[in-house]
């Protein structure tokens, strides 16, 4: 029996979100991965697999965030993952409501390892919206979740 190749979307924004997704990678096996973050000075870390720049945002630039929500969601629909994995902050929390509610797709959050104290504010607001909910750190997990199961340091 062979198993299907699943389709990942990996997704988060820049600097030490993407570097802990990137180490996420040889999880993703032989299956079929796009990645998504919010610079061009990637691609070259992810070979030949799909590549998707979208926009960067904060919370300080409501206008910047619906650009960013409304870019991730053509990205979902284009692609059309199983899975969406993220390792964090806006561009993860899109992704995994919209895949969630509107794909159907499995969801996994991996916090940062910089939260080394509480989740952070991505993190708490995805919650509902991840099939997997996982802090890097022992003392922020929670028997109903952040679960810990190590990090990707």
């Amino acid at each position: 029996m062979t198993l299907r190749k699943k389709k990942i979307l990996a997704i988060s924004s820049a600097g030490g979100h993407w570097t802990q997704l990137l180490r996420l990678s040889p999880a993703f096996g032989e299956h079929d991965v796009a990645y998504a973050t919010v610079t061009d000075a990637y691609r070259p870390e992810v070979d030949t697999a799909r590549y998707y720049v979208i926009p960067d945002a904060t919370l300080h630039s409501k206008f910047r965030l619906a650009l960013l929500g409304l870019n991730v969601l053509l990205l979902l629909l284009k692609e059309r993952p199983d899975i969406i994995v993220s390792t964090g902050a806006a561009p993860g929390f899109f992704a995994l409501f919209f895949g969630k509610k509107l794909f159907r797709a499995r969801t996994i959050w991996l916090d940062s390892v910089a939260n080394a104290r509480v989740m952070s504010l991505s993190g708490q607001k995805v919650k509902p919206y991840a099939d997997l909910w996982l802090t890097q750190w022992p003392s922020v997990a929670s028997p109903d979740g952040p679960f810990y199961k190590g990090a990707v340091l």
